[in-house]
């Protein structure tokens, strides 16, 4: 873990490891009700942060019907890019009151900002910190308007080079930006287990030391648990309300008590982790009197050989070391010994 210099974030990797981020995206629907309901379902089943989507269809793109706004493959082939902003959105009317919902459900939310305009918005309700989007990642005005905020930034990754991952985080911090998190991120939807690198995350961590985290858009569970072992400290899963069936993001989503579930699962794999240095358990401590111990075997007399007969290496653990056993061989005893009695020092 890098040193986390804003106090909101701290608190949060203090409490919760790894961090588990609830991605809302447009799976509302376009119904604030559901909005609600998605934040309530992200805190009933153990997410630490919930995160929304500011934009509106004019901020991501221009209606045209042109080749180039048209979505030809995926999820979402067939509408053009404005259509596809236009139902996905979470409208700007919307995000004070979806803040203040998650503030009174004890919830911390947080939002990925597409332009100038949503970072404005984002200010005047006190968003804590700010996402950059895969996509929005080599944007690089939006990324110095966001740092003007001091505030920490989580990067994704999606379709980037390292040169570009480490233009971006320069940017960042040439504004003044402290705490940078960067998600590692296949940007398919869903993403497919082959189109996985998860070296990349010890990659990205030695490479900018920094808080390394993956935003998964798969849909198996074991992808994030092996982020997790592979070094993610923050984990990014868009989500859905239990037996939701329509949904943009749905396909890659975690419903309802699955959510809880995929949390312990991250949960589990970061505490098989352990600590940064080599040490044995205390119940693993406990048994080390069960090891293999040299011991006097037979009825040794004093000023007698010991020899392969007499002592042996056997369980358990009360007597020398066995890698004494070759050295005491041929050494006469100084005292009357019984069989069965750990072999010590003084013996000899």
């Amino acid at each position: 873990m890098r040193k986390i210099h804003n106090k909101i974030l701290r608190k949060l990797f203090k409490k919760s490891k790894p961090l588990l981020v609830a991605e809302i995206s447009a799976n509302h629907n376009g119904s604030l009700l559901k909005a609600k309901k998605l934040i309530e379902c992200a805190k009933k089943n153990g997410a630490d942060i919930v995160k929304l989507q500011t934009y509106t269809p004019e901020t991501m793109t221009i209606k045209s019907n042109k080749k180039d706004f048209k979505i030809e493959s995926g999820l979402w082939k067939g509408n053009t890019l404005w259509e596809l902003y236009s139902k996905g959105q979470t409208p700007f009317k919307w995000q004070k009151i979806l803040f203040n919902h998650a503030k009174k459900k004890k919830i911390l939310c947080f939002s990925t900002p597409f332009d100038e305009t949503a970072v404005k918005l984002l200010e005047k309700i006190n968003c804590p910190f700010y996402k950059i989007a895969s996509f929005e990642m080599t944007d690089i005005p939006l990324i110095k308007e966001i740092a003007k905020t001091k505030k920490p930034v989580i990067i994704s990754t999606g379709l980037a080079s390292l040169k570009e991952i480490e233009y971006s985080i320069k940017s960042a911090k040439e504004y003044g930006i402290k705490d940078i998190i960067v998600l590692y991120c296949v940007s398919s939807y869903p993403a497919k287990l082959e189109d996985f690198n998860l070296n990349n995350i010890d990659i990205l961590k030695k490479k900018f030391n920094c808080i390394v985290g993956f935003s998964d858009h798969s849909t198996d569970n074991k992808v994030a648990e092996a982020a997790v072992a592979m070094g993610a400290e923050i984990i990014e899963k868009h989500i859905g309300l239990e037996n939701q069936k329509d949904g943009f993001d749905i396909k890659f989503s975690l419903k309802g008590k699955k959510i809880k579930k995929f949390k312990e699962g991250i949960v589990k794999t970061y505490n098989l982790l352990g600590k940064n240095y080599f040490y044995r358990s205390k119940k693993e401590s406990a048994n080390i009197k069960y090891r293999r111990s040299i011991y006097v075997t037979k009825n040794v007399k004093k000023g007698e050989k010991f020899n392969i007969s007499n002592i042996r290496r056997i369980r358990p653990g009360y007597g020398m070391e066995p890698r004494y056993y070759e050295k005491l061989i041929g050494k006469i005893s100084k005292k009357n010994i019984s069989a069965g009695t750990p072999f010590k020092k003084n013996f000899i």
